[in-house]
């Protein structure tokens, strides 16, 4: 069989689709599998990296305000639909799959016109605009948290998956996640990640924790690329000394490794990212991102909080002191830790992409 994924923009809408079609492949050696995205998203690197074929097309968001780029905007979505009825022609797809961006639009509107079974997947509690429209005309809406169920119109399609993650995340141990980072095993473990651009505030705010950490504690900075020089820099104007108990990173690959190896995890609010956490037991302190659509991410964390997994702080009121407070509570009482851990793992579904695996085997 042939299955087309659409999707891209961001990691949270690519990686559900690539778990999803290495889903495909566990049970179907021979499907054929292509994914469309557009020329500047994070898919071109991503996607060929897990040896998968990508074609692009184009497309681009509305603006919420009418102007000039309203008009290139309706210009790009026609050449879009075009290139995407040229892209279905010519790979012929027995079922096409959204996993959210703008890229799903013109694929999934021309793919379910042609009659082709079609199925998107709604990473987030509070669905983007793409997928509520979508999801007036596609065969099945999967989502990944039971709030977003209220948001769609034909709830009758709408089935509670979660969202698929990598397997590999599952298999590390503690103790192995610690030795591959290079941290001790006999000292707590803060982790602090802003997603693969960074995130300002969440880093400057760890480098003033650094100021008040007890020396038992190890700390991990994963500051994403675009900040890396300028925490080091504040680090150093800060004159903090940085010794064994502390790594600054731009970026990890093996983020199973960290999620193995840390006891509280500071991090945004993405979809994925909880996905992932929950499905290790991290307990987490959640600063949402306040520069996404709908405020998305703050719906997520929610969730997550409302089941005694998590803590949340809104970015603007985010500081060093409080953060501290917070994290020696928590270690201050394992009893406490503990739970939030098995809160997690009782919200997380690691079988998501088997249920959605399920799913496109029933409309094709």
């Amino acid at each position: 069989m042939k299955y087309l994924f659409a999707g891209g923009g961001t990691g949270g809408h690519i990686y559900p689709a690539i778990a999803i079609a290495k889903e495909i492949l566990k049970n179907e050696k021979d499907a054929q599998i292509l994914f469309v995205g557009t020329k500047k998203g994070l898919e071109n690197e991503l996607v060929p990296r897990e040896g998968f074929e990508l074609k692009t097309i184009t497309v681009q968001g509305f603006k919420r305000k009418l102007s000039l780029d309203t008009l290139k905007t309706i210009y790009k979505a026609m050449v879009g639909l075009k290139e995407a009825n040229d892209i279905l022609k010519e790979f012929k797809p027995d079922v096409v799959i959204g996993t959210g961006g703008y890229v799903g639009g013109p694929v999934l509107m021309m793919a379910a016109l042609k009659g082709i079974p079609t199925l998107i997947h709604e990473q987030n509690a509070f669905p983007g605009l793409t997928n509520k429209v979508l999801s007036r005309f596609v065969k099945v809406v999967a989502v990944s948290f039971e709030e977003s169920v209220k948001y769609f119109k034909n709830k009758e399609k709408v089935v509670v998956t979660g969202n698929p993650i990598r397997r590999e995340l599952l298999k590390i141990t503690k103790e192995e996640g610690l030795k591959n980072l290079g941290f001790y095993s006999d000292k707590p473990l803060i982790v602090s990640v802003g997603g693969s651009r960074g995130a300002e505030k969440i880093n400057f705010t760890m480098v003033e924790f650094l100021k008040q950490k007890d020396k038992n504690l190890q700390v991990l900075i994963i500051t994403g690329a675009n900040q890396y020089e300028k925490v080091l820099e504040k680090v150093k104007t800060e004159t903090i000394n940085i010794d064994e108990t502390v790594k600054i990173i731009p970026y990890c690959h093996n983020m199973q490794d960290v999620y193995a190896a840390t006891d509280i995890i500071i991090c945004r609010a993405g979809a994925i990212t909880l996905a992932e956490i929950t499905a290790k037991g991290v307990a987490s302190i959640l600063i949402p991102s306040p520069y996404v659509a709908n405020n998305h991410q703050e719906y997520n964390a929610r969730v997550l909080e409302k089941a005694g997994a998590s803590y949340v702080i809104l970015e603007k009121d985010l500081i060093a002191e409080e953060l501290y407070k917070k994290i020696k509570y928590l270690l201050d009482n394992p009893q406490v830790l503990s739970r939030m851990r098995d809160n997690a793992r009782k919200i997380s579904k690691i079988d998501a992409a088997e249920k959605i695996y399920k799913l496109i085997k029933s409309i094709t």
